[in-house]
């Protein structure tokens, strides 16, 4: 195991106690999310309302990876009928059910702690989490879609489907939600084709 995985520390929270690291959340988004494939422009105060829904949720559960006292990256989950609308809108327009599935939020960490196999313990904690409830057969997230010929496009820039893939969770492509953003550089909002992963456990 790398010696810098091993100076990495998870911090779980559930619920109610997710409350006093919600700045430390938003900021985090923020900065992450910077990148491509989102390159969005973040809102300090839209980021502490979108997250109110972790802070209300009885079942959420906030994984903070900390190197010392510093918060260097961060994974939510929660069921998905505690979600804003717009999460659940492609299931209730597909028929659906909500009741089984529990939601995968934002995987985020900062760049020098990636490869070290902390995305990997983000899921092994959430889906844990969400299997000590006897109520969902199914885990899910979603990740914005990009063209490839995207004029912000790293030459560099790998797409996680085969981690994704490997963690045993399959893309369904007739399952698309749309979330708005502002890009950076951009002075409006514009919508995101959001497209959902699936992992079932029974």
């Amino acid at each position: 195991m790398s010696s810098a995985l091993t100076s990495i520390q998870f911090k779980i929270l559930k619920g109610a106690e997710i409350s006093p690291y919600v700045n430390e959340l938003a900021r985090l988004r923020i900065e992450i999310f910077k990148e491509f494939p989102y390159i969005y422009d973040g809102d300090f105060e839209y980021e502490k309302k979108y997250l109110k829904v972790y802070e209300q949720s009885p079942r959420s559960l906030l994984v903070l990876a900390m190197l010392g006292e510093q918060f260097v990256g961060a994974s939510t989950a929660l069921p998905l009928s505690d979600e804003n609308d717009y999460v659940k809108d492609p299931f209730l327009k597909n028929g659906i059910p909500i009741e089984k599935l529990f939601y995968f939020g934002e995987s985020i960490l900062q760049k020098k702690f990636r490869g070290l196999g902390i995305g990997k313990q983000f899921f092994k904690y959430r889906e844990h989490h969400a299997l000590s409830f006897s109520d969902y057969d199914t885990t899910c997230f979603c990740s914005v879609q990009r063209p490839d010929d995207h004029p912000q496009r790293p030459s560099d820039y790998l797409p996680l489907d085969k981690f994704w893939s490997g963690l045993g969770y399959e893309k369904n492509e007739n399952m698309i939600s749309s979330f708005s953003w502002r890009d950076i550089g951009d002075k409006t909002e514009t919508e995101k084709p959001m497209a959902y992963w699936f992992k079932n456990w029974k």
